[in-house]
């Protein structure tokens, strides 16, 4: 069962990513008011904050019917760990949001695969889930791969020139195998539908109160009026890649979990190719073919 929910979070990031990309970049620039037009506070520059208000407001209500009776039994560590792992989650979701708003799939979804190592390393490091010397030469090989997909040109390495989103991706990475683990452990630690609860209300909290603050009460709600589809769409992918992921990381070792589900970047790039035409040079293409098969055979591997 473990397994086959992270094959469920699988497909659904892949297809989640695909629809955050076309959301962020769908919001339209709405002026609303002369001090908004003043400050150019508009929805282009606010997407990747509406997108996610919306997508953490919609796992919020639609979970609160089967946590609520659980609320009351949290305690205050459970609070302080929950309350940490959303402030990770939203530091993570800006960033992966912004990756993926301004860059190609087939370049910013090979870079997640790095969640891979980092969740690995962690639940290593702090549960004992020890790497063998295979998995790191994959890691190494995924890296390398990586590095030849984020950069346009080779001629001049002296001057490296990187593809838009690809640093944006790399620090993203590095917060999200944090975020997988935290979510892991805390699933453990209290409920998996508590947890998303949790990190669902207080992103959605944050965001709202950001909107608000800078402008963008119009804004945000004639997003939804324009774009219904794709952001309910959107909410529900995300919201259940989530929900599958934090419950397969109850039965199954984390870096198990993890191994399996980030070879989502295969259906998320595919769909780049595919729906948005994305053109690579030849040594970029070869990084990708490198980045997915290491991703694939470490996620077989840690499956093992």
């Amino acid at each position: 069962m473990g397994i086959f929910l992270a094959i469920i979070a699988l497909v659904a990031w892949g297809l989640g990513d695909f629809l955050i990309q076309k959301s962020t970049r769908r919001t339209k620039r709405w002026p609303i008011g002369l001090l908004n037009i003043v400050l150019n506070r508009s929805g282009e520059k606010f997407s990747k904050w509406i997108v996610l208000f919306y997508i953490t407001c919609a796992g919020a209500i639609v979970l609160t019917p089967f946590i609520f009776a659980k609320i009351q039994l949290l305690s205050w560590l459970d609070v302080g760990l929950l309350t940490l792992v959303s402030v990770v989650i939203l530091i993570a979701a800006l960033l992966e949001f912004q990756a993926l708003k301004i860059g190609k799939l087939s370049v910013v979804e090979p870079a997640f695969a790095l969640e891979i190592p980092v969740t690995a390393l962690l639940a290593g490091f702090l549960l004992q889930e020890k790497l063998n010397s295979n998995q790191i030469f994959l890691i190494a090989v995924l890296i390398i791969g990586i590095f030849l997909v984020s950069v346009k040109d080779l001629t001049n390495l002296k001057k490296v020139i990187w593809e838009k989103g690809a640093g944006l991706a790399a620090v993203a990475t590095l917060t999200m195998g944090a975020v997988n683990f935290l979510v892991g452990f805390s699933s453990r630690q209290t409920d998996p539908l508590m947890t998303n609860w949790f990190l669902n209300v207080f992103v959605a909290v944050v965001s709202f109160i950001y909107l608000i603050k800078h402008g963008q009460a119009a804004n945000t709600f004639s997003y939804l009026k324009e774009n219904t589809k794709l952001i309910l769409n959107t909410c529900l992918f995300d919201n259940l890649a989530w929900i599958a992921f934090a419950f397969s990381m109850t039965q199954i070792p984390i870096a198990i979990a993890t191994g399996i589900s980030e070879s989502y970047i295969i259906l998320a790039v595919g769909l780049g190719f595919v729906f948005n035409k994305e053109k690579l040079r030849k040594h970029q293409i070869t990084g990708l073919v490198v980045a997915v098969i290491a991703a694939v055979i470490l996620a077989m591997m840690v499956a093992k």
